[in-house]
């Protein structure tokens, strides 16, 4: 467990999605990083129906995560959240009647996992209706000597430092999730932040538009 920030990192000029992917691949690999694996991150989206009292109804987002095969996160747009049992989702389909899936708009980030000292990094192909669409990157620190790696305000400082050494102008400001509880711990319950933040990353990919000769495919 530990302090998680994800951002969006914008495709290279003139070079694809996997082109862009690679760079940041080999950026991390002349820091000495190690890939440990693969991940992957999905986001199913649902509708209510039968909406009585005229106003617009709230999403429902169902997200799954391969560092927690086990459950996986209910949020609805605007909140509230909850964690669930993977089987979650056959309860969905029992539940068509009050749900629909909104067809078409499932976004998930599959890529590779990379450990460097205290930090595990994760850089993702964000795609849509198997159409790459984005990158994501994902920066956890987690350490068991240092202490501050559970306290969001008092390591973001260095976490910017070291993501500035493989995504340079790219790195994001201060997370929201950060500002909340700057002083707070981090407890196994905030994946839930770690899972608002891709849905939030997940939000702005379906509403850009792919720009010609953007390198996207």
């Amino acid at each position: 467990m530990g302090v998680t920030c994800v951002c969006q990192v914008p495709v290279a000029e003139g070079k694809s999605v996997q082109q862009t992917v690679d760079m940041l691949h080999k950026k991390l690999e002349q820091l000495g990083a190690v890939k440990q694996g693969n991940f992957w991150v999905d986001c199913e989206t649902y509708h209510a129906t039968g909406n009585a009292t005229g106003q617009p109804s709230k999403l429902l987002y169902v997200m799954h995560n391969s560092e927690t095969p086990l459950s996986c996160m209910a949020l609805f747009e605007g909140g509230p959240g909850l964690s669930a049992d993977a089987n979650f989702d056959v309860l969905m389909v029992k539940l068509k009647s009050h749900f629909q899936n909104a067809k078409g708009h499932k976004v998930e980030s599959r890529g590779a996992r990379y450990r460097y000292c205290d930090f595990l990094v994760k850089i993702g192909t964000v795609a849509m209706s198997s159409s790459a669409r984005g990158i994501s990157v994902e920066v956890v620190m987690r350490s068991v000597e240092y202490c501050a790696c559970v306290i969001p305000g008092d390591c973001w400082n260095l976490m910017k430092e070291f993501m500035q050494s493989f995504l340079g102008s790219n790195t994001p400001e201060l997370p929201t999730v950060f500002t909340n509880k700057p002083e707070g711990l981090c407890v196994p319950v905030d994946c839930m932040d770690t899972m608002s933040q891709y849905l939030e990353l997940f939000s702005k990919v379906r509403k850009q538009q792919v720009m010609p000769g953007s390198g996207v495919r």
